[in-house]
């Protein structure tokens, strides 16, 4: 016998499934679109091409972000959602500090922001709403049926 198959499934995904992975999707392509323009240093800076500046590659940690989320949005395990809401989360507060330090202003230059940057935000804010609604069915439990001595109580 096979697990897989039974933890993770393709067939009969929700919309919400679809939107996390178009998302997903969005975010990578979003991480090689350029994020910022510098026109003083005549710089283009993208997620994964920082040369000229101390950024790092901020791009690389919402690649393995979406990819887990991406993951966990397809395991149909209550533990697996939970996970996902953080990782989510985790992904939207990059975004956001990617966002605020990338395009701040600095020795009197402001970098002029550009479409991926904005697209990269928006990704991720679509990728914590998609794990608000997960395809899965919790089971009804029974209530637990009184007994008399706590029935009089």
């Amino acid at each position: 016998m096979c697990f897989l198959p039974r933890l993770i499934y393709f067939s009969g995904m929700n919309r919400s499934q679809w939107i996390a992975l178009a998302s997903a999707i969005v975010l990578v392509i979003a991480c090689f679109m350029p994020w910022v323009h510098m026109a003083s240093a005549n710089l283009t800076v993208s997620g994964v091409d920082t040369s000229g500046t101390r950024f790092g590659k901020p791009a690389y940690i919402h690649f393995i972000l979406a990819g887990v989320i991406v993951v966990l949005t397809f395991i149909k395990r209550i533990w697996a959602k939970r996970f996902n809401l953080l990782f989510a989360a985790l992904n939207l507060a990059w975004a956001f500090k990617n966002f605020v330090v990338i395009s701040k202003c600095d020795g009197g230059e402001c970098p002029e922001r550009q479409t991926g940057l904005y697209l990269a935000l928006a990704a991720s804010i679509t990728l914590l709403i998609t794990t608000f609604f997960p395809n899965m069915k919790i089971p009804a439990t029974e209530p637990d049926e009184v007994t008399e001595d706590e029935a009089d109580n």
